[in-house]
């Protein structure tokens, strides 16, 4: 622990900043179809969600190690100064994405941001990208296909086996496994996200010696990120639960069951794996493939459209602002210190403008009269326009 000094000590506040907005940030990916359908009232559904991020926490290390050990070349010169960068590219990227309502990736943000920050501080050697192509890259692709596919099949299989049941018994049969797929979501958010955040700490501490190269996370990190997650998660991130619960699509409870079982089987499977994908981005495509699965095939394209553009951009985006933080950084305290002023400005300034129209758990289920659904006509295109910007905006 002599290791620590006072920059060392901020960049891991900062990692734990991180952990809480990636927390309120991804609620959406655990709750939101639970609480759209009614299976969970708001604050249980966070509730609940929070005490599973914190026990996930725990089960695994193998995606920190992906970060620690993975992405950048600890023999390459990371230094604290760098991991900082890192962190500001990615929370303002998170905390703009949440303003605008839209779910993208927190990882990603990490990523990008810890890539851009790297390259600027000690070269395009700092960084594996054989490990970003195949641990990242492929799974941010992947992952939302698989995870959609699941869904809709599993959509699919639902409907024709209740057909001819009692709706009201179906619907509470399915609002009851909400309840149960929903919470498995949430501990295997734990064990992907909180993961992250562990491994950015870790890389910290080996990168001034504190920690042997190759290190797993010690047991107090754990704990920290555990509970830097847990609290941002119980917070809420209201506003992508609205778009991932009612923005996507009308899902039902059969829908919402099926949409979860399998972004939660793709997230588990894929952390026992150490891959660092985007939760994110696995339970949107189980919300789309849940939505097209059912019986009229409805997503509201135009926030589905703007949603896969955030995720194309995330990782270039964090990139540059790192990038940009880096630079300033590297500049010496002057550097280090003017980073930190625009993060703490910028964070501020996206609050204050957030409570201009707040979402909160008594309204996190309104959505604007003229925002409906779209058919998915036989060729797979929208039938009618629908505007979905009044959804994102609140």
């Amino acid at each position: 622990m002599e290791h620590i000094s006072f920059l060392v000590a901020v960049v891991i506040i900062t990692a734990l900043a991180f952990d809480f907005t990636n927390g309120f940030h991804d609620t959406a990916n655990a709750m939101a179809t639970s609480i759209a359908t009614g299976a969970l009232r708001p604050k249980v559904a966070v509730t609940i969600a929070a005490v599973l991020n914190f026990a996930g926490a725990f089960l695994s290390v193998k995606v920190a190690t992906t970060i620690s050990g993975g992405i950048v070349n600890e023999k390459a010169g990371i230094h604290p100064e760098i991991i900082f960068a890192a962190l500001v590219g990615a929370i303002l990227w998170n905390l703009l994405t949440w303003l605008r309502g839209l779910p993208s990736s927190s990882s990603h943000a990490l990523y990008g941001g810890l890539i851009g920050a790297t390259v600027v501080g000690v070269g395009v050697n700092g960084v594996n990208f054989d490990t970003v192509v195949s641990k990242i890259l492929i799974p941010a692709v992947a992952s939302p296909l698989v995870a959609g596919l699941a869904a809709w099949g599993a959509t699919k299989l639902a409907f024709a086996i209740t057909r001819k049941s009692d709706g009201k018994t179906v619907s509470k049969g399915f609002k009851t496994g909400q309840v149960f797929s929903s919470s498995l979501i949430s501990l295997a958010h734990g064990t992907n996200d909180a993961q992250k955040t562990m491994g950015i700490i870790t890389l910290t501490l080996v990168s001034v010696g504190a920690l042997p190269k190759g290190a797993l996370p010690p047991t107090w990190v754990i704990v920290s990120a555990g509970a830097a997650i847990a609290i941002g998660t119980y917070m809420g991130g209201w506003r992508i639960i609205r778009s991932m619960g009612k923005g996507l699509a009308d899902i039902t409870p059969r829908q919402g069951f099926a949409s979860e079982s399998a972004a939660a089987t793709v997230i588990l499977t894929s952390s026992h794996m150490g891959f660092g994908l985007s939760t994110t981005q696995v339970c949107s495509g189980g919300i789309m493939g849940a939505g097209l699965g059912g019986p009229k095939g409805e997503l509201r394209w135009s926030l589905v459209r703007r949603m896969v553009y955030t995720w194309g951009l995330t990782l270039p985006a964090a990139a540059t602002v790192g990038g940009l933080a880096a630079f300033l950084a590297e500049q010496g305290t002057w550097g280090v210190i003017l980073v930190g002023a625009v993060l703490v400005a910028g964070s501020g300034a996206m609050w204050i403008i957030s409570r201009r129209q707040p979402v909160g758990a008594d309204n996190v289920n309104d959505v604007d009269a003229d925002v409906t659904p779209v058919e998915v006509g036989p060729a797979g295109t929208p039938t009618t326009p629908t505007p979905a910007s009044t959804t994102v905006a609140a």
